[in-house]
């Protein structure tokens, strides 16, 4: 019997599929053309499993960059659930900056990709616009940034990310980057 397209998977074939996002980001990361069969192999799955959820190259990437995506967008709701809305705020741009520097490392499996899907941003853009929203609501309710940042603004003001090299020292660069954006955030802000 063939399970619906828009049926939860059980939890067995939810692990695979999520073990096979996890390699083929790793495995991407290092190189736009990993085999697919290298991909499964690392995930521990046969080929079948893995064609069953990923029936193609292209469609693979996509589901490793949309997960990202949710991974990244879901985070803002879980830190600020258990943070201070700054160190939220501060803690995702983190997020956000892994995010970036893995983005830059699928770039050629995603241009090949897009080749048949078109453009990324809008596979994208609303889950983090929601995510950057929510988190500058909750600081300027809260007094920590200066009133009326909106998600384009913030989003302009990291672009830097995108810029900075992933096979570098990237970490050092984006902290430098995302301690400037935070400090200009927080000039002006009203105080709780």
């Amino acid at each position: 019997m063939q399970q619906r397209k828009d049926a939860p998977l059980r939890s067995d074939a939810q692990r695979n599929r999520e073990r096979i996002l996890e390699v083929a980001l790793a495995e991407l990361t290092d190189s736009a053309d990993a085999p697919l069969s290298a991909i499964a192999r690392k995930a521990g799955v046969g080929q079948g499993t893995f064609y069953r959820h990923f029936p193609n190259r292209e469609s693979l990437v996509l589901e490793v960059y949309c997960h990202e995506v949710r991974q990244v967008s879901d985070a803002a709701a879980q830190l600020l659930e258990t943070r201070a809305p700054d160190r939220a705020l501060r803690e995702w741009m983190d997020r956000l900056a892994r995010y970036a520097m893995a983005k830059a490392g699928l770039a050629d499996a995603m241009r090949k990709a897009t080749i048949t899907h078109g453009s990324l941003a809008k596979w994208g853009r609303g889950p983090l616009t929601s995510a950057v929203a929510l988190l500058l609501k909750a600081n300027e309710e809260a007094g920590t940034i200066r009133p009326g940042v909106t998600p384009d603004d913030f989003m302009l003001a990291i672009a830097g990310l995108w810029q900075i090299d992933p096979h570098g020292e990237w970490e050092t660069r984006t902290g430098r980057l995302l301690d400037f954006v935070m400090d200009g955030l927080r000039a002006g802000a009203p105080g709780p």
